[in-house]
């Protein structure tokens, strides 16, 4: 059986840790009234603020600038007000349905919380449950389209960067090589900064 976190770990290659902060995250935790998957945690402490292969961005609950307390806040805030609804065609791509909950909220306990973003316009939700598996990942394509995906964040960055099809219809995009990491600045005067994961034989 695949160890996701492992494998994540293996192709993005050893993490700086700029931020690594667990009372950040307690913090974050605390006001959400609910934990965050362990995974992502360790992803995002190991790598963010990062965007990853040009596309994917991730940001951390202890750094000033890209805050993903303050992300989280701001995306609930839009997708509470926003008409979601409209690209739901029936209880497949229905992110109540497959979340088990009679009404969608966000930034909640219950809801979807904001985990990362794409360029593209594809936003990644963790859910309590998708398809009754615990700490699911639901995206939003750039599309409009909702799909929830039974598994572990590091599962799905994992197949997310291999190229399967995660971030919404249509989505699949494979980048051979060694991965892409941006390192975003996090104070002024700093600039982005390139790095790149091992060899992957892809």
């Amino acid at each position: 059986m695949t160890d996701y976190l492992q494998a994540v770990f293996a192709m993005l290659g050893p993490g700086e840790e700029r931020f690594a902060d667990p009372a950040a995250w307690l913090n974050l935790e605390e006001e959400l009234g609910r934990e965050l998957p362990t995974d992502y945690q360790q992803i995002v402490d190991a790598y963010a603020p990062v965007q990853i292969n040009g596309h994917l961005s991730l940001s951390h609950p202890a750094s000033d600038w890209w805050n993903l307390g303050e992300e989280i806040r701001s995306a609930s805030q839009t997708w509470s007000a926003s008409a979601w609804e409209s690209y739901v065609t029936g209880p497949d791509d229905d992110p109540r349905v497959f979340c088990n909950v009679p009404q969608l909220s966000f930034g909640t306990a219950e809801g979807l919380v904001r985990l990362a973003a794409t360029d593209q316009g594809a936003a990644v939700f963790g859910a309590p449950q998708v398809h009754g598996f615990s700490d699911g990942v639901v995206v939003q394509g750039e599309e409009g389209d909702w799909v929830g995906h039974p598994m572990t964040f590091a599962e799905w960055l994992y197949r997310y960067l291999i190229g399967e099809q995660m971030a919404g219809w249509d989505s699949a995009t494979f980048y051979p090589g060694p991965v892409l990491l941006e390192y975003l600045p996090t104070a002024p005067g700093q600039r982005t900064r390139d790095a790149h994961g091992p060899e992957r034989g892809m």
